[in-house]
C-alpha cells in the first residue's frame, strides 16, 4: 500500500513539476553531449600532435643518421684510384638509403633519392657549399614525407580532425671538419695521437699536393708496389742544407727525446705523458703557428720502426721555416697533415736515403676544430659529425 502511494506522489510529482525544470535538464543533457564530443575532438588532436611530433624526431634521427653514413662513404672512398666524380655519388646515396631505409618514421621506412643527397664542402665560417668531388667533406640529406617522396604521414583520428595526414620534411649535414688547430692531450694512458714526430717543409708538401713532383709507387691489394696512382710523392728524409730542406725530428714531448722516444712514437703515436712533458698545448697561437724544438737530419736508428709503417697512414707536422742547426733546431709549425707512407731506406749513401710519402686522408682523433677557418688543412679530417 504505501509503495504504491509512493509510486504515485513521484508521478504525480514528475508531471506537475515546473516546465522550467524539465528544460533545465534537458539543457544539461545536451550540453553534457557537447562537451563529450569537444573532449573526445580535443583528445584525437592531442594524439596526432602526439604522433607527428614522434614522427618528426624519427624522421630527423633517421636524416642524421643517413648524412653521417654518407659522409663516411666519402672518407672510405677517396683514396681509391678511380674516377670518384662517376662513382662517389650513388655510392654515397646508396651508404646513405642503407641507414635511411633501417628507421622506421611513423609507419613506413623512407626512401632517398638521388636528389635528396648531396655532396659538397662544409666550412666552420662559410658552411654549406657545392664543391668538386676531390674538395668534399660533408653531405647534405633532406628526408621527406610528402607527396613527391614516401607520402604523407597518415592521422590516426581523421574522422574527429577533418584532416587525413601531415607532410613533413627535415634536413641533416654531416662533416669531416678540415679546419684544425692542434690537439688535445689524450684523455687516458691507453689513448694516443697518431702523429709522426717527423717534420716536412711546406714547399716540399704543397708541391706534392699540386702533382708537381713523382708519382713512382701505388696501392695494390692492400701491398705498396711501383707503379702510377695519380696520387704524387714526397721525401720526408733531409735534402741539401737550410731552410726548407733542413728538415728532421720533432720534439714532441721531453726536449731531449732519445731514439728510443721516437721510435715509440712512430710505432704507437703520442701519448699522455708526452704532453705533459711537452709542457705547452699542441696548437696553433694566434698567428696560426706552433714553435717544436727538433733535431735537423733523420737517424737510420728508427730505420725498422719507419718500415714497419710502409702502406699506413699517419700525420705529418708542416713547417714554414726552421731556425738552428742539429738539437738545437726550432721548427715552425703551420699545419699538420695526412700522409702515407711507401717506402723507407735509411742506410747507404746519403742521395739514397728516403722516406717516401704521399698525400692521404686521415682522420684525427683529439683534433681541436679551429672555428675561425684560418688553419684549413686538405689531408687531415675530424671524424665525422653533424654540423645541421
Amino acid at each position: 500500500m504505501s509503495n504504491s502511494n509512493s509510486s504515485k506522489g513521484w508521478l504525480r510529482w514528475l508531471v506537475l513539476r515546473p516546465p522550467t525544470q524539465r528544460l533545465h535538464r534537458g539543457a544539461a543533457a545536451i550540453l553534457g553531449l557537447f562537451l563529450l564530443v569537444m573532449l573526445a575532438t580535443l583528445t584525437a588532436v592531442t594524439i596526432d600532435f602526439g604522433y607527428i611530433h614522434v614522427a618528426e624526431t624519427q624522421l630527423r634521427r633517421s636524416a642524421d643518421a643517413a648524412a653521417m653514413a654518407g659522409c663516411w662513404e666519402i672518407f672510405a672512398n677517396q683514396d681509391k684510384d678511380e674516377d670518384l666524380d662517376y662513382a662517389l655519388p650513388t655510392l654515397v646515396v646508396n651508404s646513405a638509403n642503407d641507414i635511411a631505409t633501417k628507421n622506421v618514421v611513423g609507419d613506413i621506412t623512407p626512401v632517398l633519392t638521388h636528389d635528396d643527397v648531396e655532396i659538397g664542402n662544409y666550412h666552420p665560417v662559410n658552411g654549406w657549399t657545392y664543391s668538386s668531388i676531390s674538395q668534399a667533406n660533408a653531405v647534405r640529406v633532406t628526408l621527406r614525407r610528402d607527396d613527391g617522396a614516401n607520402s604523407e604521414l597518415p592521422l590516426l583520428f581523421a574522422a574527429l580532425t577533418g584532416r587525413g595526414s601531415q607532410a613533413m620534411q627535415t634536413t641533416a649535414v654531416a662533416a669531416m671538419m678540415n679546419s684544425i688547430g692542434g690537439f688535445f692531450e689524450p684523455p687516458n694512458v691507453f689513448e694516443t695521437r697518431g702523429i709522426l714526430p717527423i717534420a716536412l717543409d711546406l714547399d716540399s708538401w704543397e708541391a706534392a699536393v699540386a702533382g708537381s713532383t713523382v708519382d713512382n709507387y701505388q696501392m695494390k691489394d692492400g701491398q705498396v708496389v711501383s707503379g702510377s696512382d695519380g696520387v704524387f710523392e714526397t721525401n720526408l728524409y733531409p735534402k741539401g742544407t737550410g731552410a726548407p730542406g733542413n728538415r728532421g725530428t720533432v720534439d714532441i714531448g721531453d726536449s731531449n727525446n732519445s731514439t728510443s722516444d721516437l721510435s715509440r712514437q712512430i710505432l704507437h703515436g703520442i701519448s699522455r705523458q708526452d704532453f705533459v712533458d711537452l709542457g705547452k698545448p699542441l696548437v696553433f697561437d694566434e698567428n696560426g703557428e706552433l714553435h717544436l724544438n727538433g733535431d735537423t737530419g733523420i737517424s737510420a736508428g728508427i730505420k725498422d720502426e719507419l718500415a714497419t709503417l710502409i702502406g699506413k697512414k699517419r700525420i705529418v707536422p708542416i713547417f714554414a721555416e726552421v731556425s738552428g742547426q742539429g738539437n738545437n733546431a726550432t721548427f715552425t709549425i703551420v699545419k699538420f697533415e695526412g700522409v702515407r707512407i711507401l717506402d723507407v731506406k735509411l742506410t747507404g749513401k746519403k742521395s739514397q736515403k728516403r722516406v717516401v710519402v704521399q698525400p692521404a686522408k686521415v682522420i684525427g682523433r683529439g683534433v681541436k676544430i679551429d672555428w675561425s677557418g684560418t688553419n684549413t688543412t686538405s689531408h687531415l679530417l675530424t671524424p665525422v659529425m653533424l654540423v645541421e
